[in-house]
């Protein structure tokens, strides 16, 4: 390896040791009583080493935030071995919902915390959004064979995927940040239901099953 291999390969282990102390500071403290500081003294570096690689917070937010969309595209791979399509996205469905319960700090950056999307208004981020495009082109191309199979016809193809998602989106949320047990508890809705989270997910895919 020559001088300059290692010197980039040095940066970019900086640039991991850096992410990667991020990431255990935001995953114990949560995002907003992470710091620079407190993310410089994880590793023992200096806040200005820190500043060398990253622009702000901000930066550091949505590398975290990239992060996330490469484990769920992870989770993700096992639906290639699911030949049906209304049976792969049912089981795509399940795993957004286990990502979400699991991963909850992630979601939360991910899903609904602006930060992560200031550092493309900032100019700090350059390049295309590849990880969340390809989380979403999972989506559309299996909503695709769906429609292909017979279901969701007369919808068009994207809108739809976006349909599927945002309610999916939104019942994660409700689930992760409490309003579901709470509607659930005070007995307005959902009233003897065991598992609300996952009843309600069953009642979507119902609904999506007569759409034919």
């Amino acid at each position: 390896m020559g001088i300059k291999e290692r010197k980039i390969k040095h940066k970019e282990d900086l640039k991991q040791s850096i992410l990667d102390a991020a990431k255990k500071v935001f995953l114990a403290e949560g995002y907003e009583a992470t710091s620079i500081r407190k993310i410089a003294a994880e590793i023992e570096f200096s806040p200005t080493t820190i500043y060398l690689y990253y622009k702000d917070k901000n930066e550091i937010a949505h590398a975290l935030h990239e992060e996330g969309f490469k484990m769920l595209s992870e989770k993700f791979q096992v639906l290639a071995h699911v030949e049906h399509p209304f049976e792969r996205l049912k089981a795509m469905g399940r795993i957004y919902m286990q990502f979400a319960l699991e991963n909850s700090d992630y979601y939360e950056l991910m899903f609904i915390m602006k930060d992560p999307i200031k550092a493309f208004e900032n100019g700090c981020v350059e390049e295309e959004w590849d990880e969340g495009k390809r989380a979403f082109n999972a989506l559309v191309n299996t909503i695709q064979q769906c429609q292909q199979a017979g279901y969701f016809k007369g919808f068009e193809t994207n809108s739809f995927a976006l349909v599927v998602w945002s309610t999916m989106h939104g019942l994660c949320t409700m689930k992760t940040h409490g309003q579901l047990e709470l509607i659930v508890q005070r007995k307005e809705i959902l009233t003897d239901v065991k598992d609300a989270f996952t009843h309600t997910f069953e009642c979507f895919v119902h609904v999506l099953e007569r759409l034919k």
